[in-house]
This record gives C-alpha cells, structure tokens and sequence, in this order.
C-alpha cells in the first residue's frame, strides 16, 4: 500500500474540503492516487462537487492583447511570485502577448519570433533568466479571432495594466455596434473569470469527463437504495445538471443568477438590433493544472553540505 503523507491529506482537504480523517480514509482505499480519491470522497458525498480548478501552484504572469478583431492570451511562469511583481518581467510578458497576436499560438513560433529591440523571444528569456536570476518559460498562449465583430480581453485582479492571475478572451461575431460588443464581452469575460465554465456548450464537454461524473453519479445513487430504475433517473439528472452548470451558454449569468448566458447575448443583440454570436473563448488562470513538487528542505541542506540527514533522537 502507497505511504499516505501529511502533504498528500493536506492536498486532498484544500481541493475537496472534506474532513481531515476522510480524507486519509480516502487516499487509503485509493492506494494513495489523488484523483480516484477526490472521487471517491464526492461518490461518498463528502466532498464539494469538483469545479475546483486544483492547485495553482506556478508562479508568473497571464497576460493578454487584443488588436480589433484578433486577441491572444499568454502564461509566462516564473519559480516565485516576487518575480511577477519585476517590471522587466512584466514587459517581457506583455510584449510577448502583443508578438503572439501576430506568430499565433504555438510556443516554437513564440520563442523564434523577432522581439523588440533586437534578437528572438527565446533571446530575451535567456537573457531576463540570467539577469533576473531565476528560471522563466513560455507554457502556453491562445488567440481567437472574428471575421466581423470584436475579441473582448478582461484580466481579473490585474496586477499591471493587461496582466494578471487570470485573462480571458471573449470573440463576438456580428455587426453590432462596437460599444454594445466591448460591454458584452467585459460581462461576459468577468463571468467567465468568476464561473470557470468547461465549455461553450454541452456538446462540446469531454468525453472522458462526462463518463467520471457518471460513474461518480452512478455510485452515490445505488448508495440511496432505491430502485434501479429510480436510480438510472437519478444519474441522468445529474449529469443533466452538471452539463447545464458547466457550459458557458446554459450557465446562469453570475450578475443576476437567473439569465442563462444563452439569453444574455440573445438579449443584447435584440436590444441594439443587429446579429451577435458568442463564438468562442479562452480563460487562462495561472499554474492550472501545475502541481508544486513536495521537497524536503532539510534533506536539501543536507545534502548540499555534503552531509546526511540527521536521525531523530530516540
């Protein structure tokens, strides 16, 4: 059986908010495996249903540029959140925004692109990690473009002008004035960053994903005893519901918790008379899907000293 560690309770506690005893239960019938046992706690109905975005362990910056009808968004990480706060740093990250509006989103593109003042993206980095003196890289960049209409950008908790923890891209097509379209996308981005949708639509969710909430579905309702039929109602509702929760369009707007987002853009495009689509989006918040490595700090001195570790005294 897998070592259940301090650290690994810790974990599971601050992604679920299950108590710390089921959370070692947990990890115990799971042989220490993080995502079947946050499942298992949520099968059990002791955790909160799983829209947390997990650690955000990575460091940096998301920063975003919209120029018309094209926008882009760019997570530069860095070890330690003192460097987001380097204004050199901060440059970088911007100005690489504003180059991904052009080279797109593909990262090799990204560091061979010329950067301003002279040499490549991938020049600077090595450059900002040396005189900076900590590691730096490109992870991940995004762009969204309309053939008529305009790409909205919001940064939540924006710690310099268009960087921050979060960015979200908005691309509305149609030919609504441009005032209508940038106070729509602002909303709607602001949704986006608060509600952290999955998808634009139902359809359009994982597969893979869609099947895990089954299964999780599947085994807290056999635990009520009903019939199988019942049961197999009862699982279709909540996937039925975790869908509707889930994509952009059927979630209810967060600034009246009523609307679905679906009627929002219905609305304003009755509203000013002229066509408008939601056609796509992209929500970056930083680190997600990072997990900061547990390290032994100690062991670490230890070792560095050319020494061992000591042994507890007895």
């Amino acid at each position: 059986m897998a070592e259940i560690t301090a650290a690994s309770v810790k974990e599971l506690r601050e992604r679920t908010g299950a108590g710390m005893m089921d959370c070692k239960k947990a990890l115990a019938e799971n042989n220490g495996e993080m995502e079947a046992s946050v499942d298992w706690l949520r099968a059990k109905g002791l955790a909160a249903a799983a829209k947390k975005a997990g650690r955000t362990a990575a460091e940096g910056l998301v920063g975003v540029a919209v120029a018309g009808t094209r926008g882009a968004v760019m997570e530069v990480n860095s070890e330690t959140d003192f460097v987001a706060k380097n204004e050199q740093f901060q440059e970088f990250v911007r100005n690489v925004a504003q180059i991904a509006l052009q080279s797109g989103s593909q990262i090799e593109a990204l560091n061979a692109a010329a950067y301003p003042g002279g040499g490549t993206v991938a020049e600077t980095l090595t450059n900002n990690i040396a005189t900076i003196g900590e590691n730096q890289s490109l992870r991940r960049a995004a762009v969204l473009e309309v053939s008529e209409g305009a790409v909205v950008s919001y940064v939540h908790n924006a710690v310099a002008p268009n960087l921050g923890k979060i960015g979200v891209l908005v691309a509305l097509e149609g030919s609504a004035p441009a005032e209508t379209l940038q106070t729509l996308g602002k909303q709607l981005a602001m949704h986006i960053a608060a509600a952290n949708p999955l998808a634009l639509t139902a359809d359009e969710l994982d597969a893979e994903l869609i099947e895990r909430e089954r299964a999780i579905a599947s085994e807290k309702a056999k635990e009520s005893g009903k019939p199988a039929n019942i049961v197999e109602k009862m699982v279709d509702g909540a996937i039925a519901k975790f869908k509707k929760e889930s994509a952009l369009l059927s979630q209810l707007f967060v600034m009246d918790n009523k609307t679905p987002v679906s009627d929002v853009v219905a609305g304003a495009a009755k509203e000013c008379g002229a066509p408008v689509h939601l056609k796509a989006y992209k929500r970056f918040q930083l680190g997600e899907g990072i997990e900061k490595q547990q390290s032994d700090f100690a062991a670490e001195v230890a070792a560095a000293a050319g020494t061992n570790k000591p042994e507890p005294v007895a």
